[in-house]
């Protein structure tokens, strides 16, 4: 287990779990609901504990364990999507109406994605340019990022490009129709992303559409930042690893200040700016980034701090948040919430992997609430 699921267990066991079950002056409630009063039965017998247990409705609120409602529509929408996704495995693969084949299909969506694949970056002739910028003639700790993430970048799009034109040839004729090719077929036919793509790629629920703006969102993200500079805000959803690029502005920072690397880290402050064209100047330390959703909570853009979740409303995209970087030794934080900043929904697997950084959030609860309410920030929206 990680830090933030010993941090959900010992908040558990400090809310629910002490003393205070058994004081005789002030009942323990575990919660108060419309239909039922969960406690402990009156007379600590097995008969008034039978009893307490038929008494207990069949369907349990969310809220009987410190979430919210909308935890529940979370549930339901996961499991309509799992069987949604089950039936469209099962559909015969014969024709689409109109008389139109699913090779057809395949090849058009084919042919549509394989025209809006850019050009490849030239990442040497950039990292000498870049190098030739710098006074020591070696590239910054961000531009190393930036070149990091174009060789993937283009390893996906070479990918890309090779697969889809090899499909498109195999359902001519003129090529086998291999295992790989017929899963990118498949997926492209269901409107999914396909799983060779998903290892290139970072981690993501969306589906092929949605994934396929994301993608052409990156592109733009990187020309800028080839062309112009490093952007003023930064869209971290759109990189490949985050967590590199929040490692290199502290190590610029330390650079610049002459910190030691091992002894600083960085915090978050939730700015006023909505939106990241309202952000007019770069930071000289740290920077502005963008693309962080809020879950489990909602944030008040008004007072800047976390509140309720509103009723059906399960997602809330952040303001532009400021990564701060600073000596371990001095930072002293309260009325925070550390959240877990993840990549998708799914959080983390059974590995730990899905973990990008820790954000600082100015609350009025008790962290424990927010623990609790399963507060965390996700980097992508599944839609």
């Amino acid at each position: 287990t990680c830090d933030y699921d010993r941090r959900v267990l010992t908040t558990y066991i400090g809310e629910y779990m002490g003393d205070f079950l058994f004081d005789t002056f002030q009942p323990f409630h575990f919660f108060v609901g419309k239909e039922c009063d969960y406690r402990l039965p009156e007379k600590p017998s097995l008969a008034s504990s039978f009893e307490m247990i038929e008494q207990l409705p069949l369907v349990t609120s969310p809220e009987v364990f410190g979430l919210h409602p909308n935890a529940e529509i979370s549930y339901m929408t996961e499991s309509t999507r799992e069987l949604w996704s089950g039936l469209v495995s099962m559909q015969p693969r014969g024709g689409a109406g109109g008389g139109v084949s699913t090779e057809e299909v395949i090849a058009k969506t084919a042919l549509d994605i394989q025209n809006k694949i850019p050009a490849e970056f030239d990442v040497p002739v950039l990292r000498k340019k870049l190098s030739s910028m710098n006074p020591d003639k070696a590239p910054t700790p961000i531009q190393v990022t930036l070149l990091q993430e174009l060789d993937r970048w283009n390893t996906l799009n070479n990918y890309m490009k090779t697969s889809l034109r090899d499909l498109q040839r195999a359902l001519k004729g003129e090529l086998g129709m291999s295992q790989e090719l017929d899963m990118i077929g498949q997926a492209l036919l269901n409107g999914t992303l396909p799983p060779q793509w998903a290892k290139l790629t970072p981690a993501t629920r969306k589906g092929l559409a949605g994934w396929i703006n994301f993608w052409m969102r990156r592109q733009d993200q990187y020309t800028n930042w080839v062309e112009e500079g490093e952007p003023v805000v930064m869209w971290l959803s759109g990189l490949s690893i985050p967590e590199t690029f929040l490692a290199a502005v502290v190590q610029t920072t330390c650079r610049r200040k002459k910190w030691p690397l091992d002894k600083s880290t960085l915090y978050t402050k939730v700015t006023s700016y909505l939106k990241p064209e309202d952000v007019t100047e770069k930071l000289e330390d740290g920077c502005y980034i963008i693309g962080t959703y809020l879950e489990g909570a909602a944030w008040d853009p008004v007072e800047c701090c976390l509140v309720r979740q509103p009723p059906k409303v399960l997602i809330q995209e952040m303001p532009v948040i400021q990564i701060i970087p600073v000596e371990a030794h001095k930072l002293k934080l309260t009325g925070t919430f550390k959240a877990p900043v993840y990549v998708t929904s799914d959080r983390k697997n059974a590995a730990g992997v899905g973990m990008v950084v820790e954000a600082d959030l100015d609350t009025r609860e008790h962290s424990s609430h927010w623990t609790l309410q399963g507060a965390a920030l996700v980097l992508n929206s599944d839609a």
